[in-house]
């Protein structure tokens, strides 16, 4: 009695005449064991005798395609409907006997907030594995052992962890379950034996005639390769001949025997358009060349790199003496196209590139990413786990089934299908990820369906013989389907109903230069998060990515930008992420940004606050921040606030004895012929204000960040002696750093525009003195301590309101009240905070060390000696 499938390299074959009376015994077999006799018995009498895939991938002159006959059809459907039932017998048997997956990350020198790492722990997650992350096999608890072997089903290797994986590879007895994203034979093949020579070339003799590759296509790249000379299109070449240099991504799921799949994604770079672009390869060639002869072109482009991985495939078998079944690995291959449809291969990279893409690091990633995920999801259905399940179950099955049915015959003579058990499972993958839709395409085998239809001898059938016989079935499924989809109805489908609309309003990554480490760790479904940066990190560029590409995303608000840089201030940031389906808001992220401070500058001690009756404030939100700190001092606490762009007064301060006003200015809104020009503002604050007292108990606050001019002081000087309001007493803040960051809608100022604002600020400074006014030099305070500001999009805001409850009640003031004008539609233009307008049931207060220097310097030039001679507290008016 011949024993069937004794153990994992076993084959499995069954006489006809056995297979027949098993079949006639289907009642009494179990439905695995009926697969698996179906599958032998439907596949042994579709016997060809026919060339080897590669002589048909070489085999240029033959005729063109035709149908594969019906027989074969009928053949090629009970197999997949044998694979079908199967692959739902291990489903079962996943459901009640597997055990949870476990896969090993190896992140070399990668951080955990890598989105590449991020990747692979969130969407193997969700596929229900065990993830657990080392820098290398050597430091990971499971792998450092040889027992740790079978306790891994899936070990991914990141970029600069490859040579651990290698050695663990090459040290290791893989089990048939094992998944690892690396080909030994596929990293000997096109590692560089020097020069940037491929072992490929080296090893089999084989020169540049004989393969469409380059032989000095190998090494690393770091580099845009150059269009070389020649690569203009010759001068017969047709008007519409294709010069371009392509970079498309293929895996490789086995290699013997050889299965690989083409990534829809390609980059491209022609000789009009030198930057690199991401495109589908099958939109770039039909926007070159055509209908009919962009087909023809990419079947160019899959026999030339199915040759080179077909003699890689062969060097792996002759030199390796054992394999890894479910290894795979990604690679870039740049194609040449020297106008002509057929390309030749100029490198080959074991990993993913994007050099081509150079110019923006966020594409590059992105890309790299979403060809990841694909992969990920294309390669793992749950059968790969079953894969050392389902032997056992395999065996026990066909030892209690087949005692005695099976003793003469066997592969013997012309009937019979052996199949050893890892190709079996190969081709139970095979058929899964070709019946899916997925962003990979069948790159090989793929030949001309002409190869299934010749009648030949009953000669059995090989693994590549069914692959071929399955690939060339849905090739001719996918043909029918688009012949239906080019005749004329008058119903859409539904799909295409809903063809761009946002269904799925969630993001994909958030991406972040320099990288951010979430908290917690980015996942969709989660809205809120929170990082903490260094002191020296002022910005951070931010680009979410979308789950679907049907829906938006803007940051800030609804007609936001989609990427953006942000300054960090010292202390808390908000970013807020919008998605949207173009009409209303679907869903939002927030990421809270904490950076953190070092020690500043040395607190002057709290000064007294001297006898004024009105402080008048006239500029921008900077001056703002002044005029609160003020407030706080003056009541001890600060029960109202507002990010108001107009006019503010405040008639209730220190019991009622004391009034501040403040009048926003630019108001850069407004179009430039609308705006209110410095003296009307001016004007308008005194209106407001009055009763005014002419004396040095009032006191004019005048600045802005960087509007400041000597003809605005030259304009108080006029005003003042106008109204008779000669003798108040006017401070001048002078201007102040901001604006020097490169953030997205806002100017910057370049260094030549810093040194000139350095030495305008020198002349306000002077002109001031002139005048008789006093000066606070806020551009000396706030460029020594430009990386301290706080949140807001200019850069320029030292200080914040925030929420503050006091130990104790404030006894000596009833709140303040305000009057205030707003302009509609505002909100979206202000470069300011972030803080929004509190109420009188709150209390706040001011922080901001930087703010709280100059506004101290602003109360100590409220009563200076030489002017009063003594100083008085407000408790003495």
């Amino acid at each position: 009695m011949q024993r069937l499938l004794g153990s994992a390299g076993g084959l499995l074959f069954l006489p006809l005449r056995t297979a027949g009376m098993m079949l006639r015994r289907r009642a009494c077999a179990g439905p695995l064991l009926l697969a698996l006799l179906c599958l032998c018995y439907q596949t042994l009498m579709g016997g060809r005798n026919r060339a080897g895939p590669q002589t048909l991938m070489r085999g240029r002159n033959r005729a063109g395609p035709q149908r594969p006959t019906e027989e074969v059809l009928m053949e090629t459907r009970r197999l997949i409907s044998t694979l079908e039932a199967l692959h739902r017998e291990a489903q079962v048997q996943l459901s009640s006997h597997g055990p949870r997956r476990r896969a090993e990350v190896l992140t070399g020198r990668r951080l955990p907030s890598d989105t590449e790492v991020q990747l692979y722990q969130r969407v193997l997650q969700q596929m229900d594995y065990e993830v657990h992350m080392s820098r290398y096999a050597e430091t990971s608890r499971f792998l450092r052992t040889q027992q740790g072997v079978g306790g891994w089903s899936l070990l991914l290797c990141v970029s600069s962890s490859e040579r651990s994986c290698l050695r663990r590879i090459a040290s290791s007895h893989l089990q048939q379950h094992h998944m690892v994203n690396l080909l030994p034979g596929l990293m000997e093949a096109f590692s560089d034996s020097g020069g940037g020579l491929c072992r490929l070339h080296a090893r089999s003799q084989l020169t540049e005639p004989d393969l469409p590759m380059k032989p000095h296509s190998c090494g690393p790249t770091n580099h845009k390769l150059p269009f070389p000379p020649d690569s203009d299109p010759p001068v017969q070449a047709p008007p519409s001949a294709l010069v371009a240099m392509v970079n498309v991504y293929v895996l490789v799921t086995s290699m013997t025997p050889l299965t690989s799949f083409l990534h829809d994604i390609s980059v491209v770079m022609t000789n009009q358009q030198l930057r690199g672009r991401t495109v589908k390869i099958t939109d770039f060639l039909l926007q070159q060349l055509g209908p009919a002869t962009s087909h023809h072109a990419l079947g160019q482009v899959k026999r030339v790199i199915g040759e080179v991985l077909q003699v890689a495939a062969t060097n792996e078998e002759q030199e390796s003496g054992g394999r890894c079944v479910l290894c795979f690995q990604l690679l870039t291959f740049t194609l040449l196209f020297s106008g002509a449809i057929t390309p030749v291969i100029v490198q080959v990279d074991t990993e993913l590139t994007f050099s081509a893409l150079s110019d923006d690091t966020f594409t590059r990633q992105i890309t790299k990413d979403l060809i990841l995920e694909d992969a990920l999801n294309f390669l793992l259905p749950p059968l790969t786990h079953l894969s050392s399940h389902l032997s056992s179950h395999l065996s026990s099955h066909l030892s209690s089934h087949l005692s005695s049915d099976a003793q003469d015959g066997g592969c013997r003579g012309t009937h019979g299908v052996c199949l050893p058990q890892d190709q079996l499972l190969l081709l139970l993958l095979f058929h899964q990820r070709l019946k899916r839709p997925s962003a990979f395409q069948l790159l090989y085998p793929s030949t001309p369906c002409s190869s299934c239809s010749s009648p030949a001898s009953s000669a059995p059938l090989g693994v590549s013989d069914l692959l071929l016989r399955i690939s060339c079935y849905y090739e001719l499924q996918t043909n029918i389907r688009a012949d239906e989809a080019e005749k004329p109805t008058n119903q859409q489908p539904a799909s295409s109903q809903q063809k761009g609309v946002c269904v799925d309003p969630h993001l994909r990554q958030i991406y972040s230069d320099p990288p951010l480490v979430l908290t917690p760790p980015f996942s969709p479904g989660v809205r809120e998060y929170r990082t903490e940066v260094a002191f020296d990190t002022v910005t951070v560029r931010i680009r979410p990515e979308p789950v679907s590409t049907a829906c938006r995303v803007h940051l800030d608000e609804q007609r936001g930008p989609r990427m953006a840089n942000y300054p960090v201030g010292l202390g808390n940031s908000r970013i807020s992420i919008l998605v949207t389906d173009g009409a209303e808001v679907l869903a939002i992220y927030t990421v809270h940004v904490y950076r953190e401070s070092r020690p500043s500058l040395p607190m002057f001690g709290d000064h007294v606050t001297c006898s004024f009756v009105q402080v008048l404030f006239i500029g921008d939100s900077t001056n703002r921040g002044m005029m609160y700190f003020l407030m706080e001092r003056v009541n001890s606490s600060l029960e109202d606030w507002g990010k108001a762009h107009d006019l503010l007064v405040y008639r209730n301060l220190n019991g009622g004895r004391t009034q501040v006003s403040y009048s926003y200015y630019p108001q850069f809104w407004l179009e430039r012929n609308h705006r209110p020009t410095f003296q009307e503002a001016l004007l308008q604050l005194l209106a407001r204000s009055r009763p005014l007292v002419n004396s040095d108990q009032t006191v004019l606050v005048v600045g802005g960040v960087q509007w400041l001019n000597t003809n605005h002081l030259r304009t108080v000087q006029e005003v003042l002696d106008r109204e008779a309001l000669s003798d108040i007493l006017v401070v001048v803040k002078s201007l102040g750093m901001g604006f020097h960051l490169p953030v997205d809608g806002v100017r910057s100022l370049s260094v030549t525009e810093v040194q000139n604002l350095f030495r305008e600020n020198g002349n306000i400074i002077s002109t001031a003195k002139k005048l008789g006014y006093e000066v606070i030099d806020t551009f000396s305070v706030t460029m020594g301590r430009y990386k301290e500001f706080l949140q807001g999009r200019c850069a320029c805001h030292f200080h914040e309101v925030e929420k503050f409850r006091p130990l104790k009640p404030s006894d000596n003031t009833k709140s303040t009240t305000r009057s205030t004008r707003t302009e509609p539609g505002l909100q979206s233009a202000v470069l300011d905070t972030e803080q929004e307008s509190g109420s009188k049931a709150q209390t706040y207060r001011v922080t901001g060390p930087v703010n709280q220097v100059y506004s101290e310097i602003l109360l100590s030039r409220l009563c200076p000696k030489a002017r009063h001679g003594v100083n008085r507290s407000l408790s003495d008016v």
